[in-house]
């Protein structure tokens, strides 16, 4: 599990901005961004070749 510490010390490479930890818990969401940032064995990979486009709501 990803410590909160570490996620309100983050931030989107791509726009710089706020992230948060995604409800189901499998990676960090940019909502400015409509991106997803995978969490793979703890670890946040906060590459913007990696993230995942998210629908809006």
């Amino acid at each position: 599990m990803i410590n909160n510490e570490l996620i309100e010390i983050l931030a989107c490479p791509k726009c710089k901005g706020v992230v948060e930890l995604a409800p189901d818990k499998t990676g960090i969401i940019c909502k400015a961004c409509n991106v997803l940032y995978e969490i793979r064995d703890e670890i946040p990979i906060m590459l913007i070749d990696e993230a995942k486009k998210i629908a809006n709501d």
